[in-house]
């Protein structure tokens, strides 16, 4: 135990762990966040809110039971920082981070009870490979662990590659992703309670996509997690 934890010690010299969302140095195991960062990020605390505005977003378009982000995001903040990183520059672990606290937080709201399996929004593969892992696989692994459900990967697929949609308007986001998702075998998901999940929500068109897709399996109901939903 002491050589690992020299071996560690003397890794982070030449390696130091830093805080995805401030770039400082991380003192504390255990955590991918500095405290100061823990303790000022923008949560929303929506898991006990059935009409919050995650879930509003939804309405007249596609039924869902419910859904919540973790974090509330906005462009220049901490957030954006944190997810960036996340996604772009290989730190990957804070995704089953991130997952396994909305997770906790979920798993004590009565909305969120009777999950049958946590499901990622997909990425195309070619594009995995690029980037080297799906940031919604990570996130529900955390999920899935939090909540005692598995978590159901390669079911729901993208088929086609899509355009960025950072700077596409409300339709052309649903446009852009109407028809490239596809599920092999429906009755995976056959009366099964799903919770979908995804980085962040912004206009809400991908995930309406995939709730649309996973509505042709029989009786089926889905809720919503998200590590942020953008104001």
């Amino acid at each position: 135990m002491k050589a690992e934890v020299f071996l560690r010690n003397f890794f982070s010299l030449f390696f130091p762990r830093v805080c995805p969302a401030c770039s400082i140095n991380l003192v504390a195991e255990g955590s991918c966040l500095c405290a100061a960062c823990q303790a000022r990020l923008p949560f929303a605390h929506l898991a006990e809110e059935p009409e919050n505005p995650m879930t509003q977003l939804f309405w007249g378009r596609v039924p869902i039971e419910t859904g919540a982000p973790l974090f509330f995001f906005r462009k220049g903040e901490k957030v954006q920082h944190l997810i960036h990183a996340f996604k772009y520059k290989g730190y990957r672990e804070v995704g089953p981070y991130l997952g396994r606290i909305h997770g906790h937080d979920l798993k004590r709201s009565a909305l969120y009870q009777g999950l049958d399996m946590v499901v990622p929004v997909p990425l195309h593969p070619k594009k995995e490979r690029k980037r080297g892992y799906n940031q919604s696989v990570l996130f529900g692994q955390g999920l899935a662990e939090s909540l005692g459900v598995p978590l159901v990967e390669n079911q729901l697929l993208r088929i086609v590659p899509t355009a960025s949609q950072t700077r596409k308007t409300r339709f052309r986001r649903w446009e852009n992703v109407a028809a490239v998702f596809h599920i092999p075998d429906l009755s995976v998901f056959d009366e099964k309670n799903i919770l979908l999940v995804d980085d962040v929500i912004t206009t809400g068109a991908t995930l309406e996509a995939c709730c649309h897709k996973l509505l042709e399996a029989k009786k089926v109901k889905i809720w919503l997690a998200t590590i942020a939903l953008a104001q």
